[in-house]
């Protein structure tokens, strides 16, 4: 099967209405989807609903903000409730940090000489409760001030540079009870992107295991290759289950499309075994 459970709408920071992105889903290939916008869940009923005419099978999803020491990493819930009262109301408190770090984002590019990026990242999100990075960034390219989306977290948005704000997300205990609290099992994303040592990686995977965290992504459009038989080994190491999605926001900005990714090892179990 061809199964991709990490993607993103214009509900978050992606470029496809969820519609849209399911339907390029099932062109692609894709047999199992989960739409996991970041602390949003707005964009699942259209996504669910486009699934069932496309024949693809669909796993209601989310992409939590976690802050671990000062750290910020992302939790993914897969087969959640989006129902569920407990998830939407950490998702709120976590959409309505976001609200305040847009604007500390704006200030501290006015700051930097780059005036009205606030009002300008708005224009390009179409969920106004949600501003992301990716939207600031593409006002920055708009702008001329960088000549793609990657190249803007060379020069901006990032530590040490013009417009970053350090920011406190939920807490790695707070996003993993959420989303098994809606039914749901979590799973942390793209660890290779995160850029921490040994022992820090060890500490953050147990600690997630012993929050009662299910699954690691293994093959993702974040990993190299290499990267691939690292976190397969910590899949194997702390009894994790294994996932495999693209991260895909949209043309141009992903470093793979929907679906286009190696399968995982024999050996893992992967997250959707029991599904």
């Amino acid at each position: 099967m061809n199964v991709d459970l990490h993607c993103h709408s214009t509900a978050s920071d992606g470029l496809l209405r969820p519609g849209e992105l399911v339907a390029r889903a099932a062109a692609k290939g894709v047999d199992i989807l989960a739409l996991t916008d970041h602390d949003d869940l707005s964009g699942l009923a259209e996504a669910r609903a486009q699934a069932v005419s496309e024949d693809v099978r669909f796993i209601d999803g989310v992409e939590i903000s976690v802050t671990w020491k000062r750290n910020t990493v992302h939790i993914v819930g897969l087969q959640i409730n989006p129902g569920n009262p407990v998830l939407r109301s950490g998702l709120e408190s976590v959409r309505e940090g976001r609200t305040k770090r847009a604007e500390k984002m704006g200030d501290a590019l006015a700051a930097a000489g780059v005036p009205d990026s606030l009002a300008g990242a708005k224009t390009y999100a179409e969920n106004p409760n949600l501003i992301s990075r990716s939207h600031f960034a593409r006002h920055l390219v708009k702008s001329g001030l960088a000549r793609n989306v990657k190249s803007v977290f060379q020069h901006y948005l990032v530590k040490g540079k013009p417009g970053f704000v350090q920011h406190e997300w939920a807490s790695l205990a707070d996003a993993v009870t959420w989303i098994r609290a809606s039914g749901g099992i979590a799973v942390i994303a793209h660890p290779g992107r995160y850029g921490f040592s040994k022992s820090e990686m060890q500490a953050f995977v147990a600690q997630f295991r012993d929050c009662r965290g299910v699954g690691i992504e293994v093959v993702t459009g974040s990993h190299t290759p290499e990267q691939y038989v690292e976190f397969a080994r910590v899949s194997r190491e702390f009894g994790l289950r294994a996932s495999r999605g693209s991260d895909y926001h949209g043309k141009g900005e992903s470093r793979a499309d929907l679906g286009d990714l190696p399968q995982l090892p024999d050996d893992l179990k992967p997250v959707w075994h029991d599904w």
